[in-house]
């Protein structure tokens, strides 16, 4: 594999951010997961609400939508877009001690929304982590990964397995 091979490296092999201005505007989405794992106790205190902290995962919700718009700030060759839309979903799992994440970005742009949906479940998570760490610093983010995605030249990617 050569450099000719990434899109985000030039002729030279120096990162640069790749031109989309000649991409057909499209309606694109995103949908990726992931899961935190924790102690039961920490589940059981999100689930009934009685965390210190407050509704923690109200909170991670909106954490994961402001994430998802603040992608271009974290991802360097990440292009700014017009999100339409973001769908995060939080739901807990107490025979796996976790709490699974969904989320699913959508724009009508020149570039797709993968980036944007991770970063949804990642800050989500990290969400998580953040409100119940004082309860429990062994919880384990994981499983983060892009499900499905379409839209744009390549059309439908859907993982498998």
């Amino acid at each position: 594999m050569s450099f000719n091979d990434l899109t985000h490296f030039n002729a030279s092999g120096e990162a640069h951010m790749v031109d989309v201005g000649e991409k057909d505007i499209t309606t694109r989405e995103g949908v990726a997961e992931g899961r935190i794992y924790m102690e039961p106790e920490t589940l059981q205190k999100i689930m009934e609400g009685s965390h210190k902290k407050g509704d923690v995962l109200g909170i991670a919700r909106i954490a994961g939508i402001i994430g998802s718009k603040k992608t271009p700030d974290l991802v360097p060759l990440c292009h700014p877009i017009m999100i339409t839309s973001v769908d995060v979903e939080l739901t807990t799992e107490p025979d796996k001690n976790a709490v699974h994440c969904k989320a699913v970005v959508r724009c009508n742009g020149q570039t797709g929304v993968e980036m944007e949906t991770i970063t949804a479940v990642q800050v989500a998570l990290l969400t998580i982590y953040d409100m119940c760490k004082a309860v429990d610093r062994g919880m384990v983010i994981s499983d983060v990964g892009l499900l499905s995605k379409s839209g744009g030249k390549s059309g439908s990617w859907r993982r498998s397995a």
